[in-house]
Protein backbone atom coordinates (compact mmCIF):
# COMPACT_ATOMS: atom_id res chain seq x y z
CA UNK A 1 0.00 0.00 0.00
CA UNK A 2 2.90 2.50 0.55
CA UNK A 3 4.36 1.90 -2.95
CA UNK A 4 0.67 2.87 -4.05
CA UNK A 5 1.22 6.20 -1.93
CA UNK A 6 3.91 6.97 -3.80
CA UNK A 7 2.86 6.15 -6.96
CA UNK A 8 -0.35 8.64 -6.46
CA UNK A 9 1.86 11.30 -5.25
CA UNK A 10 4.21 11.02 -8.81
CA UNK A 11 0.88 11.02 -10.81
CA UNK A 12 -0.78 14.03 -9.07
CA UNK A 13 2.21 16.07 -10.19
CA UNK A 14 2.32 14.81 -13.32
CA UNK A 15 -1.16 15.26 -14.06
CA UNK A 16 -1.39 19.16 -12.57
CA UNK A 17 -0.75 20.58 -15.20
CA UNK A 18 -2.63 18.57 -17.87
CA UNK A 19 -5.96 18.21 -15.88
CA UNK A 20 -7.64 21.42 -14.72
CA UNK A 21 -10.76 20.34 -13.32
CA UNK A 22 -14.30 21.64 -14.65
CA UNK A 23 -13.75 24.93 -12.94
CA UNK A 24 -11.72 25.90 -15.79
CA UNK A 25 -12.93 23.71 -18.46
CA UNK A 26 -14.79 26.63 -20.02
CA UNK A 27 -13.77 30.16 -18.88
CA UNK A 28 -16.85 31.74 -19.52
CA UNK A 29 -19.46 29.57 -17.85
CA UNK A 30 -22.17 29.40 -20.16
CA UNK A 31 -25.47 31.88 -18.86
CA UNK A 32 -27.68 28.39 -19.85
CA UNK A 33 -25.93 26.30 -17.65
CA UNK A 34 -28.35 24.96 -15.52
CA UNK A 35 -26.69 22.08 -14.62
CA UNK A 36 -26.42 22.72 -10.63
CA UNK A 37 -30.32 24.49 -10.65
CA UNK A 38 -32.02 21.41 -12.12
CA UNK A 39 -30.22 19.12 -9.71
CA UNK A 40 -30.93 21.34 -6.46
CA UNK A 41 -34.42 21.96 -7.82
CA UNK A 42 -35.25 18.05 -8.17
CA UNK A 43 -33.43 17.69 -4.40
CA UNK A 44 -31.27 14.47 -5.73
CA UNK A 45 -28.10 13.70 -7.48
CA UNK A 46 -28.25 10.23 -9.59
CA UNK A 47 -25.20 8.91 -9.43
CA UNK A 48 -24.21 6.28 -12.46
CA UNK A 49 -21.98 3.43 -11.10
CA UNK A 50 -21.36 -0.23 -11.57
CA UNK A 51 -22.26 -2.22 -8.88
CA UNK A 52 -20.00 -5.07 -9.19
CA UNK A 53 -16.43 -2.74 -8.47
CA UNK A 54 -15.09 -3.45 -5.27
CA UNK A 55 -14.37 -1.33 -3.63
CA UNK A 56 -15.37 1.58 -5.43
CA UNK A 57 -18.88 1.06 -5.44
CA UNK A 58 -20.67 -2.31 -5.08
CA UNK A 59 -23.23 -4.63 -3.29
CA UNK A 60 -22.81 -6.17 0.21
CA UNK A 61 -24.14 -9.47 1.79
CA UNK A 62 -27.33 -7.31 2.26
CA UNK A 63 -27.32 -6.42 -1.48
CA UNK A 64 -26.94 -2.54 -0.28
CA UNK A 65 -24.59 -0.72 -2.22
CA UNK A 66 -21.67 0.46 -1.01
CA UNK A 67 -18.24 1.40 -1.21
CA UNK A 68 -15.29 4.47 -1.62
CA UNK A 69 -17.27 6.19 -4.01
CA UNK A 70 -20.41 5.84 -2.24
CA UNK A 71 -19.49 7.30 0.68
CA UNK A 72 -17.80 9.82 -1.24
CA UNK A 73 -21.29 11.07 -3.27
CA UNK A 74 -23.21 10.40 0.44
CA UNK A 75 -21.19 12.84 1.84
CA UNK A 76 -21.18 15.67 -0.73
CA UNK A 77 -24.37 15.42 -1.34
CA UNK A 78 -25.33 16.10 2.17
CA UNK A 79 -23.08 19.29 2.17
CA UNK A 80 -25.28 20.33 -0.94
CA UNK A 81 -28.28 19.47 1.04
CA UNK A 82 -29.85 16.69 -1.33
CA UNK A 83 -30.49 13.35 -1.70
CA UNK A 84 -28.22 10.90 -3.21
CA UNK A 85 -29.32 7.98 -5.55
CA UNK A 86 -27.26 5.26 -6.77
CA UNK A 87 -28.37 4.12 -10.27
CA UNK A 88 -26.42 1.05 -11.56
CA UNK A 89 -25.69 0.90 -15.45
CA UNK A 90 -23.76 -1.02 -18.12
CA UNK A 91 -20.33 0.24 -18.10
CA UNK A 92 -20.24 0.01 -21.96
CA UNK A 93 -23.26 2.60 -22.19
CA UNK A 94 -23.04 5.20 -19.36
CA UNK A 95 -21.89 7.89 -21.38
CA UNK A 96 -25.78 7.47 -23.08
CA UNK A 97 -27.15 6.93 -19.89
CA UNK A 98 -25.62 10.19 -18.46
CA UNK A 99 -26.28 11.82 -22.05
CA UNK A 100 -29.94 10.86 -21.54
CA UNK A 101 -30.04 12.22 -18.08
CA UNK A 102 -30.74 8.74 -16.80
CA UNK A 103 -28.17 9.63 -14.41
CA UNK A 104 -26.66 13.12 -13.35
CA UNK A 105 -22.92 12.02 -13.06
CA UNK A 106 -20.83 9.11 -13.80
CA UNK A 107 -18.95 8.49 -9.78
CA UNK A 108 -17.47 4.92 -9.75
CA UNK A 109 -13.42 4.90 -9.98
CA UNK A 110 -14.31 6.74 -13.34
CA UNK A 111 -10.66 7.48 -15.29
CA UNK A 112 -9.93 10.81 -16.98
CA UNK A 113 -8.76 9.96 -20.40
CA UNK A 114 -7.82 12.52 -23.77
CA UNK A 115 -10.99 10.66 -25.40
CA UNK A 116 -13.67 11.02 -22.49
CA UNK A 117 -12.54 14.34 -22.01
CA UNK A 118 -13.85 15.46 -25.67
CA UNK A 119 -17.12 14.37 -24.58
CA UNK A 120 -17.64 14.78 -20.77
CA UNK A 121 -17.11 17.81 -18.01
CA UNK A 122 -14.72 15.99 -14.98
CA UNK A 123 -13.86 17.64 -12.03
CA UNK A 124 -9.79 17.76 -11.04
CA UNK A 125 -8.78 13.75 -10.40
CA UNK A 126 -9.41 13.05 -6.79
CA UNK A 127 -7.14 9.65 -6.64
CA UNK A 128 -4.39 8.12 -8.42
CA UNK A 129 -5.34 4.38 -10.28
CA UNK A 130 -2.51 2.97 -12.69
CA UNK A 131 -3.83 0.02 -14.66
CA UNK A 132 -2.06 -2.90 -13.89
CA UNK A 133 -2.00 -6.62 -14.74
CA UNK A 134 -3.06 -9.14 -11.74
CA UNK A 135 -2.05 -12.95 -12.14
CA UNK A 136 -2.33 -15.79 -9.50
CA UNK A 137 0.70 -15.86 -7.49
CA UNK A 138 1.60 -19.61 -8.03
CA UNK A 139 1.21 -18.80 -11.99
CA UNK A 140 4.71 -18.59 -12.57
CA UNK A 141 3.98 -15.08 -14.55
CA UNK A 142 6.20 -12.63 -13.72
CA UNK A 143 6.61 -10.20 -16.14
CA UNK A 144 4.89 -8.75 -18.83
CA UNK A 145 6.84 -10.93 -21.42
CA UNK A 146 5.92 -14.18 -19.71
CA UNK A 147 2.18 -13.07 -20.86
CA UNK A 148 2.99 -13.81 -24.46
CA UNK A 149 0.75 -16.72 -25.58
CA UNK A 150 -1.36 -16.47 -22.61
CA UNK A 151 -5.24 -15.27 -22.59
CA UNK A 152 -5.83 -12.06 -20.99
CA UNK A 153 -8.86 -10.86 -20.10
CA UNK A 154 -10.61 -7.14 -18.82
CA UNK A 155 -13.66 -5.64 -18.44
CA UNK A 156 -15.60 -4.64 -21.47
CA UNK A 157 -16.00 -0.73 -21.30
CA UNK A 158 -13.17 -0.11 -19.12
CA UNK A 159 -10.12 2.08 -19.58
CA UNK A 160 -7.76 -1.30 -19.66
CA UNK A 161 -9.52 -2.72 -22.29
CA UNK A 162 -9.39 0.34 -24.63
CA UNK A 163 -5.75 0.70 -24.04
CA UNK A 164 -4.80 -2.98 -24.78
CA UNK A 165 -7.09 -3.24 -27.64
CA UNK A 166 -5.83 -0.28 -29.38
CA UNK A 167 -2.37 -1.72 -28.33
CA UNK A 168 -1.82 -3.36 -31.55
CA UNK A 169 1.23 -4.82 -30.38
CA UNK A 170 0.91 -5.90 -27.12
CA UNK A 171 -2.67 -7.43 -27.77
CA UNK A 172 -1.43 -9.51 -30.28
CA UNK A 173 1.39 -10.91 -28.28
CA UNK A 174 -1.52 -12.55 -26.64
CA UNK A 175 -3.18 -15.95 -27.43
CA UNK A 176 -6.53 -14.40 -26.77
CA UNK A 177 -7.90 -10.76 -25.11
CA UNK A 178 -11.19 -11.08 -24.33
CA UNK A 179 -13.25 -8.50 -22.55
CA UNK A 180 -15.80 -9.77 -19.48
CA UNK A 181 -18.60 -7.70 -17.49
CA UNK A 182 -17.03 -6.68 -14.18
CA UNK A 183 -13.67 -7.18 -12.43
CA UNK A 184 -15.27 -9.76 -9.95
CA UNK A 185 -16.37 -11.95 -12.86
CA UNK A 186 -12.98 -11.33 -14.79
CA UNK A 187 -11.07 -12.88 -11.40
CA UNK A 188 -13.32 -15.96 -11.04
CA UNK A 189 -12.33 -16.76 -14.33
CA UNK A 190 -8.79 -16.34 -13.49
CA UNK A 191 -8.93 -18.82 -10.58
CA UNK A 192 -10.65 -21.24 -12.02
CA UNK A 193 -7.82 -20.96 -15.64
CA UNK A 194 -10.84 -19.39 -17.83
CA UNK A 195 -7.58 -16.68 -18.06
CA UNK A 196 -4.53 -16.30 -17.09
CA UNK A 197 -4.13 -12.20 -16.08
CA UNK A 198 -6.81 -9.38 -15.73
CA UNK A 199 -6.18 -6.13 -17.02
CA UNK A 200 -7.41 -3.71 -14.19
CA UNK A 201 -7.52 -0.89 -11.92
CA UNK A 202 -4.56 -1.07 -9.06
CA UNK A 203 -7.33 -0.01 -6.46
CA UNK A 204 -9.33 -2.95 -7.32
CA UNK A 205 -6.43 -5.32 -7.35
CA UNK A 206 -5.26 -3.96 -4.10
CA UNK A 207 -8.62 -4.54 -2.75
CA UNK A 208 -8.71 -8.16 -3.18
CA UNK A 209 -5.31 -8.84 -2.82
CA UNK A 210 -5.74 -7.87 0.81
CA UNK A 211 -8.89 -9.95 1.58
CA UNK A 212 -7.53 -12.88 0.16
CA UNK A 213 -3.89 -12.46 0.78
CA UNK A 214 -1.33 -14.85 -1.24
CA UNK A 215 -3.60 -15.25 -3.77
CA UNK A 216 -2.95 -12.97 -6.37
CA UNK A 217 0.48 -10.68 -7.38
CA UNK A 218 0.33 -7.68 -9.30
CA UNK A 219 2.96 -7.69 -12.31
CA UNK A 220 5.63 -5.17 -11.24
CA UNK A 221 7.71 -4.70 -14.67
CA UNK A 222 4.86 -2.55 -16.00
CA UNK A 223 2.08 -0.02 -15.76
CA UNK A 224 -0.70 -0.41 -18.62
CA UNK A 225 -1.67 3.91 -18.28
CA UNK A 226 -0.91 6.35 -15.55
CA UNK A 227 -4.33 6.74 -15.01
CA UNK A 228 -6.31 9.38 -12.32
CA UNK A 229 -10.19 9.07 -11.24
CA UNK A 230 -12.73 12.18 -11.17
CA UNK A 231 -16.09 12.76 -11.77
CA UNK A 232 -17.77 12.90 -14.55
CA UNK A 233 -20.61 14.99 -15.62
CA UNK A 234 -22.52 15.89 -19.16
CA UNK A 235 -20.42 18.33 -21.49
CA UNK A 236 -20.75 21.79 -20.43
CA UNK A 237 -22.51 20.86 -17.36
CA UNK A 238 -19.99 22.99 -15.20
CA UNK A 239 -21.77 24.24 -12.63
CA UNK A 240 -22.82 21.17 -11.02
CA UNK A 241 -19.07 19.91 -11.76
CA UNK A 242 -17.52 22.96 -10.18
CA UNK A 243 -20.30 22.33 -6.53
CA UNK A 244 -18.87 18.74 -6.71
CA UNK A 245 -15.39 19.93 -6.80
CA UNK A 246 -15.55 22.49 -4.42
CA UNK A 247 -17.37 20.35 -1.64
CA UNK A 248 -14.73 17.29 -2.50
CA UNK A 249 -11.70 20.48 -1.79
CA UNK A 250 -13.78 21.39 1.28
CA UNK A 251 -13.88 17.60 2.47
CA UNK A 252 -10.26 17.24 1.87
CA UNK A 253 -9.40 20.29 3.87
CA UNK A 254 -11.31 19.40 7.13
CA UNK A 255 -10.12 15.84 7.02
CA UNK A 256 -13.00 14.06 5.77
CA UNK A 257 -11.80 12.54 2.87
CA UNK A 258 -8.76 11.29 4.36
CA UNK A 259 -10.85 9.78 7.01
CA UNK A 260 -13.16 7.63 3.77
CA UNK A 261 -10.00 6.57 2.15
CA UNK A 262 -8.58 5.03 5.49
CA UNK A 263 -11.46 2.94 5.96
CA UNK A 264 -11.24 1.72 2.41
CA UNK A 265 -7.58 1.34 2.04
CA UNK A 266 -5.70 1.69 5.54
CA UNK A 267 -3.95 4.92 4.15
CA UNK A 268 -5.25 8.42 2.90
CA UNK A 269 -4.93 7.61 -1.27
CA UNK A 270 -6.54 11.32 -2.47
CA UNK A 271 -4.95 13.66 -4.42
CA UNK A 272 -7.26 16.29 -4.69
CA UNK A 273 -6.71 19.87 -3.44
CA UNK A 274 -3.47 18.49 -2.08
CA UNK A 275 -0.40 20.46 -2.53
CA UNK A 276 1.36 19.72 -6.29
Amino acid sequence: MKKLSVIALALVMAFSTLLSGCSSSNSKSSSNDDSLQYVMDKGELIVGLDDSFPPMGYRDKDNKIVGFDVDLAKETCKRMGIKVKFQPVSWESKEQELSSKNIDCIWNGFGITPEREKVLTFTEPYMANPQIFVVLADSGIKTQADLKGKVVAAQSGSTAYATIDKDTKLKDSFKEFIGVEDNVKALMDLEIGGSDAVAMDTVVARYYMAKDPGKYSIIEDTTILDEVMGVGFRKGDNALCKKVEDTLKEMQKDGTLAKISKKWFGEDLTIIGKEK
